[in-house]
């Protein structure tokens, strides 16, 4: 089968999955508010559901997959997901996305049975700016968590910093030079407007220009990786070596040559982060639909897109939070820890 191209020549190779829309942290950029309303359980994807429609999607192209949340970890018996997923033979990437706080103890199972990387947010180094940004405790846990990754993906561990100013901005050296002491390659994320980041305003925004402004302000001369890739980060080496990346989804929009949809824990289908509507796969799964049917749905509907949510919302001259308090709470769809980021 030919793989699904969309109205602008963009590929179906990607394919994040939300397992759960629960997280034991509450970050600020993500989940500010004080309630949520979750998804309901008896709606949430089996994994042999899950597996099922990852294999319909490897007709269409997907040879990627992350798993991402909420907190994925939060999942209970995630790695057994990972084992199905590691049997699907067209899929030759397998990973992950987590906060690091219950990565120490899951590692092991989590590496036995086939994931094939990880990333690990890392906003912080001080336990004061962790629990401002998180109202949780655990900055130790996650620590672990990275050490215990390293140990099990050497080489394939790479650390996530969503950076906004007046709260962690100031940390910027001190993370790279932290990933660099441990062989680990380090992306800054500029703070993005979508889902639940109903206090976004672009003065918090730490930009891509000014990234790089600080960091060759203190290690010199930065030198731009020349890669053709779909992967959303820039990538970037210093004088002695160290590779690190930029996600500027905010400033610098990629949305030329993203690749990846978003599948919710209860098989909600996005086409974009920014996608105010989806396509419901657990309607199709449930009501007895076959591999072919569902195959064709898809394909018909990823021919059809042209989304590039980030670069509308980069034209727009008045721009604030995507989506308002109300809206969250009417579609919690809209979340960002509900579709995976």
């Amino acid at each position: 089968m030919q793989p699904a191209l969309d109205t602008l020549g963009r590929p179906l190779a990607n394919l994040r999955i939300s397992v759960t829309d629960r997280c034991n942290l509450r970050c600020a950029y993500c989940m500010p508010e004080e309630e949520y309303r979750w998804l309901p359980k008896e709606h949430l994807l089996r994994f042999e559901e899950l597996a099922r429609l990852v294999r319909v999607f490897t007709a269409l192209g997907v040879r990627k997959v992350r798993l991402t949340g909420g907190e994925p970890l939060l999942r209970h018996d995630l790695h057994e997901l990972v084992r199905q997923l590691a049997g699907i033979r067209a899929l030759e990437d397998i990973a992950l996305t987590t906060n690091g706080l219950l990565l120490a103890e899951q590692a092991d199972a989590l590496a036995d049975a086939g994931l094939h990387r990880i990333t690990v947010s890392l906003d912080t180094l001080r336990e004061d700016v962790f629990e401002t940004l998180t109202r949780r405790q655990g900055l130790a846990k996650v620590l672990a968590g990275i050490d215990a990754a390293a140990g099990r993906w050497p080489g394939r561990v790479k650390l996530d910093m969503v950076v906004m100013r007046g709260t962690n901005e100031g940390e910027l050296l001190a993370l790279l030079d932290f990933a660099r002491e441990r062989s680990l390659e380090l992306r800054f994320i500029e703070y993005m407007d979508v889902g639940g980041a109903t206090r976004w305003s672009p003065t918090a925004v730490v930009s891509r220009a000014e990234i790089l402004a600080t960091i060759a302000a203190r290690h010199g001369e930065i030198e731009p990786l020349a890669e053709h890739s779909s992967a959303p980060a820039e990538r970037f080496r210093l004088r002695d070596g160290t590779v690190f990346g930029i996600i500027a989804s905010t400033t610098a929009p990629f949305c030329s040559r993203c690749d990846r949809a978003r599948l919710t824990a209860d098989g909600m289908w996005y086409l974009c982060l920014y996608a105010r509507l989806g396509l419901d796969l657990r309607e199709l799964l449930r009501a007895g639909a076959t591999d072919e049917s569902i195959a064709a749905r898809l394909r018909t509907t990823w021919t059809a897109r042209a989304d590039r949510g980030a670069e509308q919302r980069l034209e727009e001259l008045a721009r604030g939070p995507l989506v308002g308090l109300d809206a969250l709470r009417r579609d919690p769809h809209l979340e960002m820890h509900t579709r995976g980021g």
